[in-house]
């Protein structure tokens, strides 16, 4: 079903969203697709810039090259994609749409052949050291129905992440009880971890 490009640049980049003017590089998009797989999936539109300006492709065969490069030799495993060109005021885009994975997790390489996995929050794509792969169970009612979970959403909703030592604060209960908290959510498929950073940081894996 094709996409309407102008809702989508009304809606603005977010989880499932990325806009690019242009691709700079097969390894950085690599990323991009990466967190995409890695996550809940996401719509890459290329031809449009970060402020909903759409200054179009140049070529559609030297992006989609760099796509390909990037699907099929720097994300380990490889992963498919369609896409679709959408003409916009005369102006050529295109739509990569990238479905959630279920060979995750997948790895992106860089320039130096290093391997790293990507999620997104909100709408960035962020580097951690691992994936944790929620299980076929849905998140425990009762823990979501919690006070202590129910706060940590909407803390959430607001903000891009959260630390043990904030939402231990934010709840009022000790470090190891936020931080075993936390760790079950993740589990769970409700919160994405970010352990590049230190401290440990947590995502709302579906927020918009």
């Amino acid at each position: 079903m094709p996409h309407n490009l102008v809702e989508l640049i009304a809606q603005g980049e977010g989880i499932r969203l990325e806009f690019k003017s242009t691709i700079h590089t097969a390894y950085r998009i690599a990323r991009t697709l990466t967190a995409f797989s890695n996550t809940v999936g996401g719509l890459l539109v290329i031809g449009v810039s970060d402020d909903g300006k759409v200054p179009g492709v140049e070529s559609e065969m030297h992006e989609m090259q760099k796509i390909e490069k990037a699907t099929d030799f720097l994300i380990d495993p490889a992963i498919s994609v369609s896409y679709e060109v959408a003409i916009h005021e005369g102006r050529k885009v295109i739509l990569i749409d990238v479905p959630e994975s279920e060979d995750k997790p997948h790895y992106a390489l860089d320039e130096q052949g290093n391997r790293t996995i990507y999620i997104r929050s909100k709408d960035k794509s962020i580097p951690t050291n691992r994936l944790i792969l929620s299980g076929d169970e849905a998140p425990d009612n009762q823990l979501l129905q919690s006070p202590n979970v129910r706060n940590l959403i909407q803390y959430l909703r607001k903000n891009e992440t959260i630390t043990v030592g904030r939402f231990a604060q934010l709840v009022n209960i000790s470090g190891s009880r936020a931080g075993k908290l936390l760790h079950q959510l993740s589990e769970q498929g409700l919160l994405l971890l970010q352990d590049k950073q230190r401290p440990i940081r947590f995502s709302l894996k579906t927020s918009e």
